[in-house]
C-alpha cells in the first residue's frame, strides 16, 4: 500500500480489524477498508483533516448493521452499526465526543446532501462510501493510489454481492426503510413491494385537514 495511505497504528484500530474480519465476511471487510482509504483520498483532495483513527473505526463499523450479531435491534441498519461502534469506543476509553462523531458518521452515511456538509470524519466517510458504491469522483482521485487500494482490497463482483447483502440485511425490517434510499433495494428485488410515500403519510394523518 502506498505510504500516504496508512491504517492507523493503534490498539483500537488493530482490534476493530480483527473484529470485522472475524464477525463479518470478505465482502464487508474489503468494502469497509476501501471506504476508509477512499475517504482519506477525498480528505487530501479537499484539504480536510479527519482523525484517521476515528475515520477508520467509522469505516469498519459502517455496514455491520446489515449482519448478525450487529443487526440485533428493530431499527435502521445504519443505526445498528452506529450503536455498536459507539459502545466499542466508549468501552475503550474514547471521549463521548469522539464516540458521537463516529456514531453520526455511520448513522448518516446513506443520507444524501447532509454528511458532506458536516465535520471531516463524517464528510469523508460519506464520500468514501459514495466512491466505493457509486463511483463518485473516480476520475478525480489519484490513479496510483486507487490502483494500490484495489490491489490489496479487490472488488470482485462487488455490485451484485453488495446488493444481495444489502437486501438480506433489511428485507425483514421493511418499515425501517421508509424515507431512505434503502427502500430502493426492497422495491427493486422484492416482487410487489411498494414504499409508502410521504404524500400518503400526510394525507393519511389523523387530522381533519
Amino acid at each position: 500500500m502506498t505510504t500516504e495511505l496508512k491504517i492507523p497504528d493503534t490498539a483500537a484500530a488493530d482490534e476493530v480489524t480483527r473484529l470485522i474480519q472475524e464477525t463479518t465476511n470478505p465482502l464487508i471487510y474489503h468494502h469497509s477498508r476501501r471506504v476508509y482509504f477512499f475517504g482519506l483520498m477525498h480528505a487530501r483532495k479537499l484539504n480536510l483533516n479527519p482523525d484517521p483513527e476515528l475515520l477508520y473505526l467509522a469505516a469498519m463499523f459502517h455496514d455491520t448493521g446489515l449482519l448478525a450479531p450487529f443487526a440485533d435491534v428493530e431499527q435502521r441498519f445504519e443505526v445498528d452499526g452506529a450503536d455498536h461502534a459507539r459502545a466499542f469506543l466508549l468501552d475503550r476509553g474514547f471521549s463521548t465526543s469522539a464516540a458521537q462523531t463516529v456514531w453520526t458518521a455511520i448513522a448518516l452515511h446513506t443520507t444524501p446532501g447532509v454528511p458532506d456538509r458536516m465535520g471531516p470524519e463524517i464528510a469523508t466517510l460519506y464520500l468514501g462510501v459514495l466512491t466505493d458504491v457509486l463511483g463518485f469522483d473516480l476520475e478525480g482521485l489519484e490513479g496510483d493510489q486507487l490502483a494500490g487500494v484495489l490491489a490489496v482490497h479487490p472488488r470482485g463482483d462487488f455490485k451484485n454481492e453488495f446488493l444481495r447483502a444489502y437486501l438480506k440485511g433489511i428485507k425483514d425490517r421493511p418499515e425501517t426503510t421508509n424515507g431512505t434510499v434503502n427502500s430502493d433495494v426492497l422495491e427493486h428485488f422484492i416482487p410487489g413491494f411498494r414504499r409508502t410515500s410521504m404524500v400518503e403519510r400526510v394525507l393519511g394523518a389523523p387530522w381533519p385537514s
